[in-house]
């Protein structure tokens, strides 16, 4: 069941005032979708609440913030870190503030497929980083999830190739590698907040974006944007992250009930996303965007552009072994199916 709580400050929701538990566990758990069943954050949020709790006879008492309301990524980074909030389903962009590293994910055209990021995330190169980022940050790394395959938009005209993006003012996450594979391109990159995105958009202070279906939808950005181009630049990731000073002060049965209950989570949060992806042509057309898929030589024209130029940039910015741990466990994966 979800906790309808409605309170006046994020301070008095980080502090834990007006809990339902105070004789339990309290666990705040904030995402960046709205709070609707047919987010797939949010129906992610509710199985895992459903699941936490039961399996605890409530001695864990989750109360979910959905659409930031506990404040941007960085804000929630910041409280998973202090132990001020305990769970955070975050995307890529806002993790790499805090954990540079993260960026690797974005090195352009990695994964071809989804079962291929699923090998490689689920198995051993997802865990020793995941295990590398608790160790520096004090976060953990609970589960990885869709934030769509991301695909450019913009309000000017098609894009088919990379000489369709030059001059076209884009907003990007804010991180330094989505900066360097717009600039690979020729457009010209903006820094802006999802948060602040649609506005931008609609204002016209940037052209375009990129963005996985799912984030297009939930934010309505089709009702600037005319064109959409897919292709698939960039396999989005959210992540399941926990303040591990929480994880640590659970007893052993709720640390295997959350555990349990977060891959029920990443599961439905995967399925939705990926059911959205694999109809992104269909659901983009149906609200009137004029959509293009590239053909394979086309995004083969893309990535000799792209990855090169943005794997030298994460290389001086993470370092070469996590770009070089990556292409080889994606190598790996491809080669077991």
């Amino acid at each position: 069941m979800l906790k309808k709580l409605f309170l006046t400050t994020t301070a008095l929701v980080m502090l834990g005032v007006g809990s339902a538990a105070a004789d339990g566990k309290v666990l705040k758990y904030t995402h960046y979708q709205p709070g609707r069943e047919d987010q797939p954050k949010h129906a992610a949020a509710l199985a895992f609440e459903t699941c936490v709790e039961k399996a605890t006879s409530n001695s864990i008492d989750v109360q979910i913030f959905p659409a930031g309301q506990l404040g941007n990524a960085t804000s929630a980074l910041e409280g998973l870190k202090l132990g001020s909030l305990e769970l955070a389903v975050v995307h890529d962009g806002g993790i790499s503030s805090v954990y540079r590293p993260f960026d690797v994910f974005a090195l352009p055209y990695i994964f071809p497929d989804h079962e291929t990021a699923y090998k490689v995330l689920d198995g051993d190169f997802g865990k020793e980083f995941g295990d590398a980022m608790l160790a520096e940050t004090g976060i953990r790394l609970l589960a990885y999830a869709d934030n769509g395959i991301r695909h450019f938009t913009n309000s000017k005209h098609p894009i088919k190739t990379p000489d369709d993006m030059k001059g076209l003012k884009m907003r990007v996450q804010p991180a330094p590698v989505f900066i360097s594979l717009m600039e690979s391109l020729g457009a010209s990159p903006s820094a802006i907040d999802w948060a602040e995105l649609p506005a931008a958009l609609a204002q016209g202070t940037v052209d375009g974006q990129e963005n996985g279906v799912t984030n297009i939808m939930a934010g309505s950005l089709y009702q600037s944007q005319k064109y959409a181009s897919l292709d698939g630049h960039v396999y989005s990731l959210h992540a399941y992250l926990m303040s591990d000073a929480f994880y640590q002060g659970l007893a052993d049965a709720e640390k295997r009930a959350v555990d349990t209950c977060v891959v029920e989570a990443r599961t439905i949060h995967r399925d939705m996303t990926r059911a959205q992806d694999l109809s992104a042509e269909k659901v983009l057309t149906e609200v009137g965007m004029e959509v293009y898929v590239p053909t394979a030589d086309e995004i083969a024209a893309f990535r000799s552009v792209a990855q090169p130029v943005v794997e030298k940039q994460l290389e001086e910015s993470v370092g070469a072994e996590w770009v070089a741990k990556l292409k080889e466990a994606t190598a790996s994966a491809q080669g077991a199916q």
